[in-house]
C-alpha cells in the first residue's frame, strides 16, 4: 500500500486539494476592469505542489541594527520588534513540512499570492476613483494551512516582505508575552469575525475581534492604530470558518471553505433562478410592459426592460419617470401603487454566488443599492456590522459595499405577474 503522500505523486491527474476561497466583499462577481493575474475578485487556496510553510524556531536579542540586519539578510524568514534604539529581537522561522502559507496585501511584489486594493462602496463601474493613501498594509496578513486533512487555516496579521521579514518598527505595538515570546500587532490591524452557527441560513454575526502577528485573538484597540492593545481572549483560536471575515482596514475578505463552497448555489444556479424569474413575465403594474433582469455579463448597463423598486415598499416597476415629490431629492419618488415615498432604484442581480447563505430565490433587495439576492442572505448581510474607517461600522451590500440605510436595511420585492 501506498501513503497518501506517496499516493498523490502517483498520481497527477488528481483534483488539486482545494483548502477554500477569499472573496472581496464590494465586488459582484469580478473587479470593475476585470480580473487580472493577481489581483481579483476572489483567489482559490489550492495545496501547493511542495509546502512552503514556516514556523517559529531560534530568537536573538540584539543591541545594535547593524546585528539584526546580518540576522535577517541570511535569507531565512524571520520576524524582526524593535523595542528601542538599541534593543531588538527576531525570531527566526524555520520551513514547515506540514503547512503552505499564502499572503494577502497591497504590495504587488512576489511574496504577496493576493493583491487586494481599497474598496470604493458602492462604485462598482467608476473607475476614476483613486484612492490616494490607502489603509491596507503592504503586506497585510498571511494564512497558513494545514497540507493533512482537516486542512485548517489559521491567519496571521503582517506577511513577509521580498526579504522575507516582518519587521514592527519601534510605533508598532509589540509585547513579551507571560510564556516569553514575542507578539505585536500591526499599524491598522487585521480585524476577524467568526459567524456564530457557521455559513448557513442560521448564521448570526458574530464579534470582531483583532488577530496578533502569531495569531493570538484580542478584543479591538479603542481605535484601528491606537498603541494600546485590546485584551487576550483566550477560548478564541485564529482558525478560519466557513463565512469568517477578514478586514484589512479598507478591504473586508469572506473566507469559504472548500465544504462550505460545496454547498453553495453556483454561478450556473443564480443564472438558472434569473431565468426562472424572467419566464414568470413579471409586469410593470402600471406600463404593463414585461421585465426581465439582464444577463449576468450586462451588470453593469440599465436595460429598457430592467425592473426598477420603490425601496420603502418593495413594488416592483419598470423605469418611468414620474412620482417625484421635491427637486432637491432627486431619488425620492411616490410608489404609484401604494403611495409610499422613498428610493427608486434599478434591481441587480448579486451574481457572487459565494456571498449567498443559502439557495433560495433572489426574493429580497439591499437598500439603497438595489442588489438582489435571496431573503435569508439578505437578512443576514444586512445585520453584520462591518468595520469602516478607523473606528465605524455599519452595514454594507456584499455586492457592492454601498452603505445600506432604511427600516431593516433590505425589502422583500412585491412582483406582479402577467396579467393575461
Amino acid at each position: 500500500m501506498f501513503s497518501p503522500s506517496q499516493e498523490e505523486h502517483c498520481a497527477p491527474n488528481k483534483e488539486p486539494v482545494k483548502y477554500g476561497e477569499l472573496v472581496v466583499l464590494g465586488y459582484n462577481g469580478s473587479l470593475p476592469n476585470g480580473d487580472r493575474g493577481r489581483r481579483k475578485s476572489r483567489f482559490a487556496l489550492y495545496k501547493r505542489p511542495k509546502a512552503n510553510g514556516v514556523k517559529p524556531s531560534t530568537v536573538h536579542v540584539i543591541s545594535t541594527p547593524q546585528a539584526s540586519k546580518a540576522i535577517s539578510c541570511k535569507g531565512q524568514h524571520s520576524i524582526s520588534y524593535t523595542l528601542s534604539r538599541n534593543q531588538t529581537v527576531v525570531v527566526e522561522y524555520t520551513h514547515d513540512k506540514d503547512t503552505d502559507m499564502f499572503q494577502v496585501g497591497r504590495s504587488t511584489e512576489s511574496p504577496i499570492d493576493f493583491v487586494v486594493t481599497d474598496t470604493i462602496s458602492g462604485s462598482q463601474n467608476n473607475d476614476e476613483t483613486q484612492i490616494t493613501q490607502s489603509t491596507i498594509s503592504r503586506f497585510a496578513c498571511r494564512i497558513v494551512c494545514d497540507r493533512n486533512a482537516p486542512y485548517t487555516a489559521r491567519i496571521f496579521a503582517a506577511g513577509f516582505d521580498s526579504s522575507k521579514n516582518i519587521f514592527l518598527g519601534e510605533k508598532a505595538a509589540k509585547w513579551k508575552n507571560p510564556d516569553g515570546h514575542m507578539d505585536g500587532l500591526t499599524t491598522n490591524g487585521v480585524l476577524v469575525m467568526h459567524p456564530k452557527g457557521g455559513f448557513t441560513e442560521e448564521s448570526k454575526p458574530g464579534v470582531w475581534r483583532e488577530i496578533s502577528v502569531c495569531g493570538d485573538v484580542y478584543t479591538l484597540r479603542e481605535t484601528r492604530s491606537a498603541q494600546q492593545r485590546g485584551k487576550l481572549v483566550e477560548n478564541e483560536t485564529n482558525i478560519l470558518q466557513d463565512g469568517s471575515l477578514i478586514d484589512l482596514c479598507g478591504a473586508t475578505l469572506l473566507w469559504r471553505t472548500a465544504d462550505g463552497l460545496f454547498h453553495t448555489p453556483t454561478q450556473k444556479h443564480i443564472e438558472a433562478l434569473r431565468q426562472e424569474i424572467n419566464a414568470a413575465r413579471p409586469q410593470c403594474p402600471v406600463g404593463l410592459n414585461t421585465l426581465a433582469f439582464p444577463s449576468i455579463n450586462r451588470k453593469d448597463v440599465v436595460e429598457e426592460k430592467q425592473p426598477w423598486a420603490y425601496l420603502s415598499c418593495g413594488h416592483v416597476h419598470g423605469y418611468h419617470n414620474w412620482g417625484h415629490r421635491s427637486d432637491t431629492e432627486a431619488n425620492e419618488r411616490e410608489c404609484p401603487m401604494c403611495r409610499t415615498v422613498g428610493p427608486y432604484v434599478p434591481l441587480w442581480l448579486g451574481c457572487e454566488a459565494g456571498f449567498y447563505v443559502d439557495a433560495g430565490p433572489p426574493t429580497y433587495a439591499f437598500t439603497p443599492c438595489g442588489h438582489v439576492c435571496s431573503e435569508k442572505s439578505a437578512k443576514y448581510w444586512s445585520q453584520i456590522p462591518l468595520p469602516h474607517g478607523t473606528h465605524a461600522f455599519h452595514a454594507s451590500c456584499p455586492f457592492c459595499a454601498a452603505q445600506l440605510s432604511g427600516e431593516h436595511n433590505c425589502v422583500k420585492l412585491i412582483f406582479q405577474g402577467p396579467i393575461d
